[in-house]
């Protein structure tokens, strides 16, 4: 079980996270990378799929990482991001060792609000790549996490 601390230190991430998000309500996937060494968050991104199809919020902070430094050390970051990586994203993240994924709204919940989304879980993602070391916590401020995306459909942005 988590300690009380890791537990809102997660929250006060996510809530950045969220707010990141918030800059692209058509598509609210917000994320940000933190060292864990340090708690300094890195890099910051958001979904920019009308520049790049391919710029996803998690792709968006892990490019913007690698312009910014040479020296990463992605074993001790931790990934942020309001939605549950796709399998694109979660590639990407095992790719660079990325040491732990937090994530709020999962790849079941985006389907059952009417995001096309692929229905592959990052934990299914991860089970295929064993040499892999990240660990998942799915849910934080998962209903925050929702309210974005429910807002999007509503909206029909």
């Amino acid at each position: 079980m988590q300690s009380p601390n890791r537990c809102e230190s997660h929250q006060q991430y996510m809530r950045f996270a969220i707010e990141l998000a918030r800059q692209n309500l058509e598509a609210p996937f917000g994320a940000i990378l933190v060292d864990g060494r340090t708690g300094k968050t890195v890099a910051e991104g958001i979904n920019r799929w009308r520049e790049n199809p391919v710029l996803h919020g998690e792709m968006d902070a892990i490019l913007k990482l690698v312009q910014s430094t040479d020296d990463i050390p992605w074993s001790q970051l931790t990934l942020y991001t309001t939605a549950e990586p796709c399998c694109m994203c979660m590639g990407a993240i095992l790719w660079t060792g990325i040491g732990s994924v937090v994530f709020g709204t999962s790849i079941a919940t985006l389907t059952q609000l009417g995001w096309k989304q692929i229905q592959i879980s990052a934990a299914e993602v991860l089970r295929h790549c064993p040499s892999a070391r990240c660990e998942l916590l799915p849910g934080v401020l998962e209903e925050e996490c929702d309210a974005l995306f429910r807002t999007a459909q509503r909206t029909g942005q």
